[in-house]
């Protein structure tokens, strides 16, 4: 098989939805910006681009991807749409990279958009006679149940998981808290700024500035702030997800190029890292926050490796109970997940967030020198998606 490498990898600073920077800058903007960014940082040929294929989530439909390609002069590319919620561009490298092993093609770009604060509010139609329709309607990511609400992820994800884990609100608040000083260091320390791609924005006053600074973090996080919030469900017995232990709801796009390592060799590009393995669970969608755990031991089997030989991981804190049980069950020290804070303090911007890890994955382990690294999180529906970098 052809072997997949990263020659590239990028995002754009993550705003909060509907009261942030990115408010009213759409997903077109967010795509147009993300993807010449990275062809361009490959420092290869656009035409040598055989397909793009970038994720998308609760946009009813489209192909974002496609049209980000024909405003960009990049025509003669074909663009392709995948969905898997919130692991949607953790999927989308590893179609790449599959497609890439298999030897159909050989140049890649991969990731995801989201805008939250622009998508469209769809209506459904009520059955009947007349043509009555009644907004908002989102479409559903599982059959609805008691127990796995469809638009409340604070119990179908965060509260499950945390019973399931035996997780206390004190463990999640510690977490949450911890991955708001480790994003707020590494801004201090400028680890983002490679990552990083200036976003032009244009502000109430119709001045245009760029945006290069993650705005979920908070500085004034702390235990007792954490612990003063009200849980999401005072009448749920026992229940302990607040704001404060949940990932933001946020904006954003990020975006890798893969190569095969040949073609890389021949025109001389930049090996950030190789693709060692990728895949997909699925679990009850009760259970969705465990859709994580089980996708860890999945992709750790097939590139042959132990928890033990992960010098890094990134996982998705769509809620805290996610890493929190992600750590228990295969025995990863907590040192080493986030490092750089997560979907707590930077936020989750749905169908960004896996490539958005990747990203900063890939530049962690350079600045360490290298090793293996896996970016794994829950996704909508009962499922879970990751991938393993070696640098």
């Amino acid at each position: 098989m052809s072997k997949p490498v990263i020659v590239s990898a990028a995002r754009t600073a993550i705003g909060r939805s509907f009261k942030g920077t990115l408010a009213n800058t759409t997903s077109e903007t967010l795509a147009t910006t993300i993807l010449p960014e990275v062809v361009r940082r490959a420092g290869i040929d656009p035409a040598l681009v055989d397909d793009i294929i970038l994720a998308e989530s609760g946009y009813g439909g489209g192909d974002l991807a496609r049209y980000a390609a024909a405003a960009t002069g990049m025509e003669s590319v074909p663009a392709q749409a995948v969905n898997r919620h919130c692991a949607g561009s953790l999927t989308a490298i590893g179609n790449a990279a599959a497609q890439i092993g298999s030897g159909m093609e050989r140049v890649l770009v991969a990731g995801g958009v989201q805008s939250l604060s622009t998508s469209p509010i769809m209506k459904w139609r009520i059955p009947g006679p007349d043509l009555q329709f009644q907004e908002p309607w989102m479409p559903p990511t599982h059959p609805e149940t008691p127990d796995a609400p469809t638009r409340d992820m604070s119990i179908t994800v965060g509260w499950n998981t945390a019973k399931a884990a035996g997780i206390s609100r004190e463990e999640m608040d510690e977490w949450a808290c911890r991955s708001h000083a480790r994003a707020v260091a590494a801004q201090d320390a400028g680890k983002f700024l490679d990552e990083i791609v200036p976003l032009k924005v244009q502000g109430p006053d119709g001045s245009v500035f760029e945006f290069t600074v993650d705005e979920h973090p908070r500085r004034d996080t702390t235990m007792e702030r954490l612990a003063g919030l009200k849980v999401l469900h005072p009448e749920i017995e026992g229940f302990s997800i607040t704001a404060g232990n949940s990932s933001g709801i946020n904006d954003a796009a990020a975006a890798v190029t893969l190569a095969d390592e040949s073609l890389a060799a021949a025109e001389g590009l930049t090996v950030l890292g190789t693709v060692r393995a990728w895949g997909s669970a699925g679990v009850a969608p009760r259970d969705t926050g465990l859709g994580a755990v089980e996708v860890i031991g999945k992709v750790l089997d097939r590139a042959g490796l132990k928890p033990s030989d992960i010098a890094l991981w990134e996982i998705n804190e769509a809620f805290a109970s996610v890493p929190i049980a992600a750590c228990r069950k295969w025995g990863i020290d907590e040192e080493l997940v986030n490092f750089s804070g997560s979907g707590c303090s930077l936020g989750h911007p749905i169908a960004a967030s896996g490539a958005r890890m990747v990203t900063t994955l890939v530049y962690e382990l350079q600045r360490r020198g290298g090793g293996i690294g896996v970016a794994a999180m829950c996704a909508g529906g009962g499922q879970g998606g990751a991938v393993i970098i070696e640098v």
